[in-house]
C-alpha cells in the first residue's frame, strides 16, 4: 500500500460526510449532529473555516487506515489546511498511540508515513467563539466515569451540557444512545447534544484480505483525538468554553516498556495528560483560541473514583462499560475490571443485579485476571487501571468475604498488598499533575479530597484487618 489520500469532504446541514482512499480501496466515514446546524455554522464563520475544522476531523479519521502501512498520505485540494503545526501534532499522536500496534505486529521501527503536500505556513490564526455559553460541554460513554463527573459537577453546581457518542465499531447507534440516555436521566444536563459515526474501514475485511501480504494482524484509530476534533463544531455553534473528559490519572501510565524500542506502550495514551495538553494547546493556538479541553478525573485515580461511586449506588445500574458487546459481554479485560471493582467497593446487591454471575469464577476470564493482578507479560490493551488497583480491588473482595475459590487462589500467588504505597499514589488527589481550569478546581477539589480521605480510612481498615489476622 503507497498512498493514503483525502478524496472528499461535504457537508449538510447535520452531516459530516468524509471519504478516503488507500491506492484502489475506498472508505468512508459518516458524521451526524443531530442538535447543530453546521450550514448555520457556515454562515456565522466562512467556509474556510468550517471546511478547516472539518479537514481536522478526516485527518484523524484516516490515521486508522494507517494501520495498513501506507507510504504517505495526500491531502489533495485540502493541503491548503496543512501547517508545521498540524504535521507535527498528526505525526506525534501517530507515534504514540500506533505504539501499540507496533508492538502488537513486531514493527518495532516503522515510521509514521509522511505528507506528500508541501506545509504552507507554520501556523494558522485561530478565531474566538460569537457566542458565550456558560456550562461546560461534558462527554458523557455511559461508563463508572461518566456517572462520578456529572455527579461531582452536580454537586459543585457547575452547570453542563452532555455530549453523548455512538459509532458504528460498537454497534447500532440507536441502543448505544439508549444506554447512554439511561445513565443522563440519572444526572442534570442543561441540554443533551449527539455525535453518530458511521464507519465502513472496521468491517472492512481488510486484515483477512491483505493482512498477511502487509505484515499486519491488527489495526487501531486515535478515538480520543478524533472525536474531541469531531466535538468542536458543536462547541463552536453552541458557545461552549470546555470540551470536558472523563479520563482518570492510570490514562498516563503505560501497559509495558517495549525491550525492542526502550519505549513505553500506552494504549490509553490518548487519554493522557501529555497528549490533553497537545490537543488544548494546539486547538487554542490554530483553531479556536478560547475553547479548551480537560478532563475532570485527572487528579484522582480509580480507588477514589470507586469511593465516589459508593455516593450514588442507585444509579450504578444505568452504567455500562464494554466495547464487545454492550451493556456487558461479561467476557472481556473492560467488563472483568469494572466488575472487580464494583465488587470490591460497592453493596453487594446491585453487582450482582447487574452482572448476575462471580466474573472472576468463569474460565473464559481467567487470562484476564491474571493479567489485570500482574500475573501475566502486561496488563490488557484497555482502558482499566494499573495492576495495584487491580491487587487493590481483589484484596478488598477477599477482605469483605466477597471472593470465590479463584479469588482466594489469585489472592495467594499475590505478595502482600503495601497499604502505605498505594495510600500514597491511588487514594490521593494529584491537583498538581491535572490541568482543571480555576474556577473548576475551587469547586471540585474539595469533593475529590474528602472522597480520597474516606477511601483511604477504607485502605487502613483493610489493613487492620490483613495483620489482625
Amino acid at each position: 500500500m503507497k498512498q493514503l489520500a483525502i478524496e472528499s469532504i461535504t457537508w449538510s446541514s447535520h452531516q459530516l460526510v468524509l471519504r478516503f482512499t488507500l491506492d484502489e480501496l475506498a472508505f468512508s466515514t459518516t458524521y451526524w449532529y443531530p442538535e447543530t446546524d453546521l450550514l448555520e455554522l457556515e454562515h456565522r464563520f466562512g467556509r474556510k473555516l468550517v471546511e478547516r475544522l472539518f479537514l481536522h476531523v478526516a485527518l484523524f479519521e484516516i490515521n486508522k487506515i494507517a494501520s495498513l502501512r501506507p507510504q504517505s498520505i495526500h491531502l489533495g485540494r485540502y493541503a491548503c489546511y496543512l501547517t508545521e503545526g498540524l504535521a507535527r501534532l498528526w505525526t506525534r499522536i501517530f507515534e504514540k498511540v500506533w505504539a501499540q500496534w507496533r508492538y502488537e505486529n513486531s514493527l518495532p521501527g516503522e515510521p509514521p508515513p509522511r505528507f506528500a503536500d508541501d506545509i504552507v505556513c507554520r501556523g494558522a490564526s485561530p478565531v474566538r467563539r460569537d457566542r458565550q455559553n456558560g456550562d461546560l460541554l461534558l462527554f458523557c460513554g455511559g461508563g463508572k466515569d461518566s456517572l462520578v463527573a456529572m455527579k461531582m459537577l452536580e454537586r459543585a453546581e457547575i452547570p453542563y451540557a452532555s455530549l453523548a457518542y455512538s459509532s458504528s465499531i460498537y454497534g447500532s447507534a440507536r441502543p448505544q444512545l439508549q444506554l447512554i440516555d439511561r445513565l443522563l436521566d440519572e444526572g442534570a444536563p442543561t441540554r443533551r447534544h449527539r455525535q453518530i459515526v458511521l464507519d465502513d474501514f472496521f468491517d472492512a475485511p481488510v486484515l483477512e484480505l491483505y493482512g498477511k501480504e502487509l505484515g499486519v494482524k491488527s489495526i487501531t484509530a486515535a478515538e480520543t483525538p478524533a472525536s474531541i476534533f469531531a466535538t468542536l463544531p458543536v462547541l463552536l455553534a453552541h458557545g461552549y468554553g470546555y470540551a470536558v473528559l472523563g479520563h482518570e490519572a492510570s490514562s498516563n501510565h503505560g501497559n509495558l516498556i517495549w525491550s525492542a524500542t526502550g519505549e513505553e506502550v500506552n494504549h490509553q495514551w490518548g487519554k493522557s495528560v501529555e497528549a490533553e495538553k497537545l490537543l488544548d494547546n494546539y486547538i487554542r493556538t490554530e483553531l479556536i483560541e478560547d475553547i479548551g479541553v480537560f478532563s475532570l478525573l485527572m487528579p484522582i485515580h480509580d480507588p477514589v473514583i470507586f469511593e465516589l461511586l459508593c455516593r450514588d449506588e442507585a444509579a450504578i445500574a444505568a452504567t455500562h462499560s464494554c466495547n464487545v458487546a454492550k451493556p456487558w459481554c461479561r467476557r472481556c479485560p473492560k467488563c472483568a475490571y469494572v466488575w472487580l471493582g464494583y465488587r470490591g467497593y460497592l453493596s453487594e446487591e446491585p453487582v450482582r443485579t447487574i452482572f448476575g454471575e462471580e466474573l472472576l469464577e468463569v474460565p473464559e476470564n481467567y487470562g484476564f485476571f491474571e493479567d489485570m493482578l500482574g500475573l501475566g507479560e502486561h496488563t490488557p490493551f484497555e482502558c482499566i487501571g494499573q495492576v495495584e488497583e487491580s491487587r487493590l480491588a481483589l484484596s478488598l473482595c477477599v477482605a469483605r468475604g466477597l471472593a470465590g475459590p479463584r479469588g482466594h487462589e489469585l489472592a495467594g500467588r499475590l505478595a502482600p498488598l503495601d497499604t502505605d504505597s498505594v495510600i500514597e499514589t491511588f487514594a490521593q488527589v494529584h491537583a498538581d499533575s491535572s490541568r482543571l481550569p480555576e474556577q473548576v478546581a475551587s469547586r471540585v477539589l474539595p469533593l475529590m479530597e474528602e472522597a480520597a480521605a474516606s477511601c483511604r480510612r477504607r485502605l487502613r481498615r483493610l489493613s487492620a484487618k490483613a495483620n489482625h489476622e
